[in-house]
């Protein structure tokens, strides 16, 4: 299967069937990566995707997270997402049987390299007009930077769902500028405790009005939370994460604006990028 192939987009359904019981082929390990990742294909009925697989087998044990698997914040973050109907979080399952065992399995998404950034790092003095900065920094040499973002809606969408899942760790390389001009979100494995966690690179919204179409998405998910969603997310995260989830979107229907940083946590992942 070529290249041009493999980046066809799949409808969610065949994604979700290929990631959970098509054949693995390892392709290679992501070296940066602080827990096992490994990126594969998985082919099924002729059909053939590339993934993202995190065994469970390879994650290193987290202080503040105790219950539960990273790979099962990962499948919880993309539940949450698909009950949005924004889709912000590729496909991803609870693979039973890879090459080490059970773990989550995520279809990959290309960045295409014109793709433009909508993170980043940039002189101090020319920070995009429409972009938030977000910190100051400096650069070896001691030249100022900015690190800012774009005003752009999908970004809104998915600083929302960062908000809604109690993102921890929510890097510039964790957005995805996808070749079908969408925005997604990965690596949620530090996601859903029931402390606020925020941690994030895309505060500009902080303090402001949520986007118009929040509303309805969080009473989608409160509904749902109280019923199927609830009942499906209650298999990877305990009881008090599931409770404190609704919780979070009740005060977000509430408040009906982004929050600000907690001072008692930081504010901004390292490295932001």
């Amino acid at each position: 299967m070529t290249e041009a192939q493999l980046r066809t987009p799949l409808e969610t359904e065949t994604a979700l069937r290929l990631l959970r019981d098509g054949e693995f082929e390892l392709e290679g390990r992501l070296v940066d990566a602080s827990n096992t990742t490994l990126r594969g294909f998985v082919t099924l009925d002729g059909q053939t995707a590339r993934c993202v697989y995190k065994p469970v087998r390879g994650e290193r044990p987290l202080w503040d997270f105790p219950d539960g698997t990273l790979a099962g914040r990962e499948v919880s973050a993309y539940l949450v997402s698909a009950a949005t109907g924004l889709d912000l979080v590729p496909p991803t399952v609870l693979r039973e049987r890879g090459p080490l065992g059970a773990g989550a399995c995520q279809l990959w998404i290309d960045e295409p390299p014109e793709a433009a950034a909508l993170v980043d790092f940039v002189p101090a003095d020319e920070v995009p007009a429409g972009w938030f900065p977000i910190a100051a920094a400096r650069d070896d040499d001691g030249a100022a930077y900015a690190l800012a973002h774009a005003d752009d809606p999908r970004l809104a969408r998915l600083a929302l769902l960062d908000v809604v899942i109690n993102n921890a760790d929510r890097k510039g390389g964790h957005v995805i500028h996808g070749g079908d001009d969408r925005i997604y979100g990965v690596d949620h494995g530090v996601s859903f405790h029931t402390d606020p966690k925020l941690r994030t690179v895309l505060w500009g919204w902080a303090g402001r009005p949520l986007p118009a179409q929040a509303q309805p998405v969080l009473a989608a998910l409160a509904e749902g939370l109280a019923g199927s969603l609830g009942e499906a997310l209650a298999t990877h995260l305990t009881v008090a994460e599931v409770g404190a989830l609704a919780e979070r979107v009740q005060q977000l229907r509430e408040a009906a604006t982004f929050p600000l940083p907690s001072p008692q946590w930081p504010a901004i992942p390292w490295p932001p990028i």
